[in-house]
């Protein structure tokens, strides 16, 4: 196994609280992935929802994920103060959250 050069996948699974309409749900999307625009080390965001057949979701129900160059691009990203404004923000919204940081690692067969 390889574990890959440098990059990092910033993964974040959100439940949403109850009182958080959909609209309001497709701004912080919006907003989040705007993100990639204004802070550097940030290089690419993707997101989706959940349709996982197995249940085992835990009630959460979307998963947010950014790819960075290295770890201190990361460190980076989550002391910068756009970073911080919008956190602040996003989590006030949220009723449960996951984040987990990891370096992608290819299995040669």
């Amino acid at each position: 196994m390889e574990e890959a050069k440098g990059v990092v996948k910033h993964v974040l699974l959100a439940k949403f609280k109850d009182d958080v309409t959909p609209e309001r749900i497709e701004e912080l999307i919006k907003d989040y992935a705007n993100l990639v625009n204004l802070i550097p080390p940030m290089k690419s965001f993707h997101w989706g929802k959940d349709v996982s057949a197995e249940n085992l979701h835990q009630g959460f129900t979307h998963v947010f994920e950014s790819t960075f160059e290295s770890p201190e691009g990361v460190a980076e990203y989550v002391a910068h103060p756009v970073h911080v404004e919008y956190a602040n923000l996003f989590l006030s919204c949220l009723e449960k959250v996951i984040v987990i940081d990891y370096k992608p690692t290819v299995v040669k067969l």
